[in-house]
This record gives structure tokens, C-alpha cells and sequence, in this order.
């Protein structure tokens, strides 16, 4: 049996003025090491979600943690039977996630919240719990008594705030991303907009579903990720799904056309975390 393919997910918000030299010598060295995914790059830091061999990955993450200025990057790690992505990418972003709203988490975020905490702040009856995620992520599966902004990309989420969190200001305020890479910016939002207490998922749900036991869990469904998986369940395992490309909604893995628009399950490019 073949060893299981590692897969790496890592964000750092740091200042990267230098970002477009980075390009180049990091996908040749992630080619060189037959890694697979995307690394994205800006002036604000550091995005990814890459898989390969376990020899791999270690060379891998040790050559980005070389520059001094990525040294204590951390990262999240799960397993699969095979290759989830298709190409290595690494791209060059204004944003390593696109708000769309001048905020820097690198100077205040919100305070951060440990999964094996998270459930006494999310039961306390007056916290908002805010999924910072798109409607399509929601729907596969979510914390119980979360709000769904209704968003379909995290550049419509200022808007979401201004015009329905606005009068909200005294009232806690948890919110939660499937890595925690787009509540850094949420919280660093909020916080720019007058808040007073906001918090976020520690980790994100990656980190949730793998440090709390099933049977303590709060988490209701699977969670969306942005690879040939789909979903994962607690433990980090894959799911049982399929993606519909054409209406972005995900669907049992025995299913030949989509039951929420008709259409033949067909093969494509699985949306991006944005």
C-alpha cells in the first residue's frame, strides 16, 4: 500500500515587499519536490495549500521557513489516498485573500479563540456567531445558530458588515473561516470599524475538527476545502461528496446529475478560498 499523500494548508500575514522575487525560485523548488496545489504571494504575505510525499513536504516547508521573516509560519496537516490537486501555482496576489478593504492584520485581529474553548463562547447566548465563508461552504456545513452573511465571495463581507452588523458594535461578536485566513481580516475589520469585542476560531474548522472529539462537537455537516476532496469530517477525513461546477453546490458521491440544477456532474476547476 502506498504511503498517503501529505497535504499542507499555511498563512502568514507579514510584510513581503519582495514578493514577486519570491515566485520564481519557490515553484521550481516546489516542482523539483513534485509538490502539487497553489501558493499565493503579495506584499501583505504568504497563502497556501500544497500536498506531496511526507520527504517532500518537509524539504518544502523548510526551504519557505529559510527567509527569516516566515520562520515560525505554521501549518496544518492532513492526509490522502491520492493527489487532491492537479498543477503547482504560485501566483502573484494584491491580497493573499481578497477583501477588497484596506486593514492589516499584522497590526490588531481579534482575540483568538482555542477550539477546546470554543464551544463555551459560542454557547453563551448573547455572542453573534458569524460564518465568514460563502454561502456554498454554509450550506455543506456550519456551527449550530451560525449566520450565513450570504455572501458568494469574502469581497462582498465589508458590505455584509456595514449594512446588517453596523448597530451590533456592543454585542460579542464570533466568527470562524475554514483555515483562519479570512477572519484575520474579518476581525481586523471589525475591530477598524468600532467593535468592541470580537473573536475568532483559533485555527479555523480545520483545527476544530481535528482536536474535538465527535461526540463533544458543535460542528453540524462537513466542511467545504478547496481540493479534489471536497469536504472533510472530523478527524480530517474526506468526505463522501462530489462538486457540481456549475451551480457550486456540492452533492452525494453516488449521483450522476445534479439535483439542484439538473445538470450531468461534470469535471472542472473547484472554486478558490476568496
Amino acid at each position: 500500500m502506498s504511503a498517503p499523500v501529505v497535504i499542507a494548508a499555511f498563512y502568514k500575514f507579514t510584510p513581503l515587499p519582495d514578493f514577486r522575487d519570491i515566485q520564481k525560485p519557490l515553484r521550481a523548488f516546489c516542482e523539483d519536490h513534485n509538490m502539487r496545489g497553489t501558493i499565493l504571494l503579495a506584499a501583505e504575505g504568504i497563502n497556501g495549500t500544497i500536498a506531496g510525499s511526507r520527504q517532500d513536504m518537509d524539504a518544502v516547508l523548510a526551504y519557505i521557513r529559510q527567509d527569516e521573516r516566515l520562520a515560525d509560519m505554521p501549518h496544518k496537516e492532513s492526509t490522502a489516498d491520492s493527489q487532491p490537486f492537479r498543477k503547482m501555482k504560485v501566483r502573484l496576489k494584491r491580497e493573499i485573500v481578497t477583501l477588497g478593504e484596506k486593514v492589516d492584520p499584522n497590526e490588531r485581529v481579534g482575540t483568538y479563540v482555542d477550539p477546546q474553548k470554543w464551544n463555551d463562547l459560542i454557547a453563551d447566548p448573547d455572542v453573534i456567531l458569524i460564518d465568514t465563508r460563502n454561502s456554498y461552504e454554509y450550506e455543506v456545513g456550519t456551527f449550530k445558530g451560525a449566520t450565513d452573511p450570504l455572501t458568494d465571495s469574502f469581497g462582498e463581507f465589508p458590505a455584509y458588515v456595514h449594512q446588517q452588523l453596523a448597530d451590533h458594535k456592543d454585542k460579542k461578536i464570533a466568527m470562524f473561516c475554514t483555515g483562519g485566513i479570512r477572519c484575520e481580516k474579518a476581525t481586523s475589520l471589525l475591530l477598524k470599524e468600532g467593535f468592541n469585542e470580537v473573536y475568532h476560531l483559533q485555527g479555523g474548522i480545520l483545527s476544530y475538527l481535528e482536536q474535538v472529539p465527535q461526540d463533544q462537537s458543535l460542528w453540524e455537516g462537513d466542511c467545504f476545502v478547496f481540493d479534489e476532496r471536497i469536504t472533510v469530517t472530523h478527524d480530517l477525513q474526506p468526505g463522501h461528496v462530489q462538486f457540481c461546477r456549475h451551480c457550486n453546490r456540492v452533492v452525494p458521491e453516488d449521483e450522476n446529475a445534479c439535483p439542484h440544477c439538473d445538470q450531468p456532474i461534470a469535471q472542472g476547476q473547484l472554486p478558490t478560498e476568496s
